[in-house]
Parts: structure tokens; C-alpha cells; sequence
């Protein structure tokens, strides 16, 4: 069989066009791309508001100054997540503070936000792992209760819903990201949604320097004024013209990456040397996750390498034991250790719309294989 990419992406003739039609229009941002993707990306997610940014770090950090974060502020994080979650957080000035994860799902665990929460706190940030989202309900209840704000890292998460409701919804705001790995990618570049209209057009302005008029809105070009200090976290409209064209057929893509998801599981659910999250009909599966003994999965990944299946690991430390991090708060990881079990654990196999089940099969008829080498 062809070599297997983690994450294949294949773009229509739609994207071509449509990407040159701005290249060829010199209208590089501020373009009707960027407000044809807002628009249609809040129409699939059920968000009242959706603005285009740079990155999903980019929408983090909006979102945390539009809570209003700032220096001797506490805000909660996963101790398992990318880096991006934390640094957005510490850009305010305000302090992260770790919570160990749900060792198998990878979700913040609700007992140590109620261990976390000091009269320093202001703000959660939620990180819905691989696509499965987390416990919103009781993380609602609680932070209403404690007048936290709540910041939804959607990066792994477009698509996913619980109770009818998408991720994005659930807090003041939510970040995605359309990175080269995500279900929808510009190259860089992310959206942020949210359902409140004066956080909505604080967004609007910190995204763009601060500036108070849109391009379009201006009555006299050239001619603006500034209220805040603001950002360029702008993305530019070739970037919105690839993501719309993508957005518009997301929903039959994720079905097929659920159909493939169900066919994982289904050949691995009843090996005893491979741990995996109970399935999750309405998660996006941005990865799919598998955990192996820890002393045979970096050999696991090299079989993988040699066989031409590309895999990958979400992620190989957490935030608490990284330089940065671990100095300047001084942290010891005995104190996450589901975390460090993750870390050392998982091994993220490939998913795509544009996978067959044919190489489905084939990734877990490997994978048994090398557990059954190297497992002795």
C-alpha cells in the first residue's frame, strides 16, 4: 500500500479559483471572503458572531483580553494541551494555573478546577481534546456560581456538539484553528465566535489596532480613529476564500471521518493492550487517539515510520513540565499525573475524509502486529 499521511488534505478546483479571483482582484484583506466565511462558519456552528483572526493562539489571546484578564488574575488551564492555550493567558499578565486531565479523553478534570479555584480567579479556558468535549454542563454551573468567565480552545473541536449545542457556544467565547492539521485549513489563521454583542465588537476592534470603523464603514477612506491598543491579528482574504469554500462541505466531510472513527474502534476495541476514549457519535475526531504501554510506544511510532504511516502524538509533555513553565511557577509534576500517563502513552493515528476503510484496516492490522513484536 501508497505511503499513509497523518492528515491528508485535498482541495477542489472551487478553492483554486476562488483564492485566484482574490489575487486577481487586489482586494488581498478586508475582502467579501473574509465576511462570506464569518458569516457562513456562524451559520454552521450557531454562534451569533464569528470573526476571522491570524491563528487560534491569536483568538486565545483576544479572549482573554476581552475578559479582561490582567496581571494578579488566575486563569485555569489543562496541564495537557498545546502551549498555545497557556501563553495566551500569560500574554495578559494574568497567571495560568494547571489542572490535571481525564486520563483517557484528555479533558480537564472537574474535581481539579473545584481544587484550582482561589479568590484570584477569574477565568477558565476549556480545551475540548481531539474533538471530545468536555464536561460543559457542570463546568457551567460551577463558574456561574463563582462568576468565572469561560474560554473555549475549539481547535480540535469544530463540529462537536453535546445536548444540540456546538462547541463555541458554551462560554464567552470560542477559538478555532486552521492550521495545516485541522478539518479546515487556510495554512495559518483560526475564528473566534461568540454570542455576546459587546464582547463581539471589542473583538472586532482589538483585532485590528484598536482601529473603530471597519474599512467599509468609513465614510471618508484613510480616516480612523483609535480607542484601544489593539493587534494586526487580521487574516487575509485568500485565507477566508479557502476557508469558506471548505466550511461549506464540512458536515459531509465529518460524517466520513465519524464512519472511519466507528471502523477504529470496531477492530480495536477488544485488544487488551490498547486503551482508547469511549466513542463519542458527536465528537469531530480531529485525531484519533490510542494509548500503549509505555515502553513500547516510541518502537510502535518507528514501525509506523518504516511502514510509511504517518502518526503523531498530542502531545509528548505537558505544560507543567516544560522549561518556561515549570521555572517561573516552580511546578512539580507528581502533581499531574494523568497528564504525564498521557503524555508518555498516546500515540494519535491518522484520520481523514479522504481516508478508505482499506487503509484503515491496513494502520490496525500493523499496529497489531508491532504490539505483538515488541509487546513480550
Amino acid at each position: 500500500m501508497n505511503k499513509i499521511s497523518f492528515n491528508k488534505k485535498k482541495f477542489n478546483h472551487k478553492i483554486f479559483q476562488s483564492v485566484e479571483s482574490v489575487l486577481r482582484s487586489g482586494w488581498l484583506t478586508h475582502g467579501g471572503y473574509t465576511s462570506l466565511f464569518e458569516k457562513e462558519f456562524s451559520k454552521y456552528v450557531k454562534s451569533k458572531y464569528a470573526v476571522t483572526v491570524s491563528s487560534c493562539t491569536a483568538a486565545l489571546h483576544l479572549s482573554c483580553l476581552a475578559c479582561g484578564f490582567k496581571k494578579g488574575d488566575e486563569v485555569i488551564v489543562p496541564s495537557m494541551t498545546h502551549v498555545a492555550t497557556a501563553h495566551a493567558v500569560e500574554y495578559t499578565g494574568a497567571k495560568p494555573v494547571f489542572a490535571d486531565i481525564n486520563l483517557y479523553d484528555g479533558n480537564i478534570n472537574f474535581n481539579e478546577i473545584e481544587k484550582k479555584v482561589t479568590n484570584k480567579t477569574k477565568g477558565i479556558i476549556v480545551v475540548h481534546m481531539a474533538g471530545s468535549i468536555c464536561d460543559m454542563k457542570k463546568i457551567q454551573n460551577f463558574c456561574k456560581k463563582k462568576k468565572i468567565k469561560i474560554i473555549e480552545d475549539c481547535a480540535h473541536a469544530l463540529g462537536t456538539k453535546s445536548d444540540n449545542t456546538f462547541t463555541g457556544n458554551f462560554g464567552m467565547s470560542g477559538c478555532f484553528s486552521f492550521y495545516p492539521t485541522k478539518q479546515i485549513t487556510t495554512g495559518e489563521g483560526g475564528m473566534l465566535t461568540t454570542n455576546n454583542y459587546s464582547f463581539y465588537k471589542k473583538i472586532k476592534k482589538l483585532k485590528a489596532f484598536g482601529i473603530d470603523k471597519d474599512i467599509d464603514k468609513r465614510k471618508k477612506q484613510g480616516t480612523y480613529n483609535v480607542q484601544l491598543l489593539g493587534y494586526n491579528y487580521r487574516m487575509t482574504d485568500f485565507q477566508a476564500a479557502m476557508g469558506y469554500n471548505q466550511i461549506l462541505n464540512y458536515k459531509k466531510n465529518l460524517q466520513l471521518r465519524k464512519k472511519l472513527a466507528f471502523l477504529y474502534f470496531k477492530i480495536l476495541s477488544n485488544n487488551s493492550n490498547i486503551k482508547l476514549p469511549k466513542f463519542d457519535k458527536e465528537s469531530s475526531y480531529f485525531i484519533f487517539q490510542i494509548f500503549i504501554k509505555k515502553n513500547i510506544r516510541d518502537k510502535i511510532l518507528k514501525f509506523f515510520q518504516n511502514n510509511g504511516i504517518g502518526v503523531s502524538i498530542h502531545y509528548a509533555k505537558p505544560i507543567p513540565d516544560m522549561i518556561y513553565y515549570k521555572k517561573k511557577y516552580k511546578l512539580n509534576l507528581n502533581n499531574f499525573n494523568n497528564s504525564k500517563i498521557y503524555a508518555d502513552t498516546n500515540i494519535s493515528l491518522p484520520i481523514s475524509e479522504y481516508m478508505s476503510r482499506e487503509q484503515v484496516q491496513f494502520i490496525c492490522k500493523k499496529l497489531l502486529l508491532a504490539i505483538k513484536i515488541y509487546d513480550k
